[in-house]
């Protein structure tokens, strides 16, 4: 499985990807905002975009659709509930669904609400896994839940499902926000010193050439999958005195994410 991770370069900070069967050539493209460079890309690598998927229905996940469409004849992927919010989509989706790639790839459908209420993650079966995250993971971070969706899905969606994957399994997601979520977690837990050593690294990255973490690292910098951390719970505490001295898992993630919403 190949996999062409491209920075758009936007004030949105979006990553787009192809996913590419090396058999066939065939790829599939994942929330393709910049429809210019995913078209390009594909070109220059002599791949043919056969498929969209969309993680979900906001505009600059879906903006490149139409264009990668004329350009390529490729139907749209997305949760079968989001079809009323994308124009055109042609096929809908849930768990447990598999998206074929080619001759030898098979993507597993991951229904993942919270940012949305029709958002979908993709995890790759392969030897070593791969979740294409949308705007609900991202790396260090969670996303937010303004624009459609509910804070107590998204940690549902956490709880149940991002917690049971493997350690080894490599996340991309929707954005770029490595540095700013590093920055909340060491505000949140000042001592968490892999996070620190990773941000002094990344700091200065070159989004084109990203670091692509896994579950076993996000679990180690990501304060949204930190939930029983004492630090964590004792800075809470300090804000919402209310959660008491053994608040549960729900409720700091739900504190957490209303403190990240006006970090």
């Amino acid at each position: 499985m190949i996999i062409e991770q491209i920075w758009t370069g936007n004030a949105y900070r979006n990553f787009n990807y192809l996913v590419v069967c090396p058999e066939t050539g065939d790829a599939l493209a994942i929330d393709p905002l910049d429809h210019a460079r995913c078209l390009a890309t594909a070109r220059q690598n002599g791949w043919s975009i056969t498929q969209i998927l969309n993680t979900h229905e906001h505009g600059d996940h879906t903006g490149g659709n139409k264009a990668v469409v004329a350009a390529t004849g490729a139907k749209i992927i997305a949760h079968r509930n989001a079809g009323s919010r994308i124009p055109n989509m042609t096929v809908g989706v849930g768990a447990g669904d598999i998206v074929k790639v080619g001759s030898s790839i098979e993507l597993e459908c991951l229904d993942t609400p919270g940012h949305t209420m029709s958002h979908i993650c993709l995890l790759s079966r392969t030897e070593q896994p791969a979740l294409f995250t949308g705007d609900t993971l991202f790396n260090a971070g969670a996303g937010n839940c303004h624009n459609g969706g509910h804070p107590d899905e998204l940690y549902a969606t956490f709880c149940n499902q991002l917690e049971k994957l493997d350690n080894d399994t490599r996340i991309f997601p929707g954005h770029d926000y490595l540095v700013n979520n590093l920055k909340f977690t060491l505000d949140r837990e000042p001592d968490n010193e892999t996070a620190r050593s990773m941000l002094e690294r990344h700091a200065d990255q070159d989004p084109n050439q990203a670091l692509v973490t896994t579950l076993a690292t996000e679990r180690l910098v990501n304060t949204f999958f930190r939930l029983d951390n004492e630090t964590v719970i004792a800075g809470l505490r300090d804000k919402f005195p209310q959660i008491g001295d053994n608040p549960d898992a729900r409720t700091v993630f739900l504190k957490l994410r209303e403190l990240r919403n006006a970090w």
